[in-house]
């Protein structure tokens, strides 16, 4: 009987093992489908879009395996996923930046020419 309560026991810490992995992995690949759909806001995935196509394809596999109940891999996909669109993100933060910066020195080459134009004619 001392032998049945054992093996019972130790069953049960398996099963609340397991389900105890079900929801940091469930949580992680929530947190993970936010930051992709931020990312995909962000414009990544036409200014990064490899970066974007990794994070996408982590997440489908992340959620493949939280269906398969394999929690391990679907958290460490997640985080994976997670990683690959805040570089997206970032990227696509970065791109738009510059390209910010360049108009905004293109339109400050424009007016200093056009201010030497005017002194110049105004001298004249």
């Amino acid at each position: 009987m001392n032998t049945q309560w054992l093996i019972g026991a130790a069953l049960l810490a398996g099963l609340a093992g397991c389900a105890s992995d079900k929801t940091p992995a469930t949580a992680d690949v929530a947190v993970s489908r936010e930051a992709v759909s931020a990312a995909t806001a962000a414009g990544a995935a036409d200014l990064a879009p490899a970066e974007m196509t990794s994070a996408r394809e982590k997440l489908m596999r992340a959620n493949q395996a939280l269906a398969a109940k394999d929690y391990k891999t679907a958290q460490d996909l997640a985080t994976q996923a997670s990683a690959d669109a805040q570089l997206a993100q970032s990227k696509a933060n970065s791109a738009k930046a510059t390209a910010a910066s360049d108009e905004l020195q293109q339109n400050i080459r424009l007016l200093r020419e056009e201010l030497a134009r005017a002194n110049a004619n105004a001298q004249q």
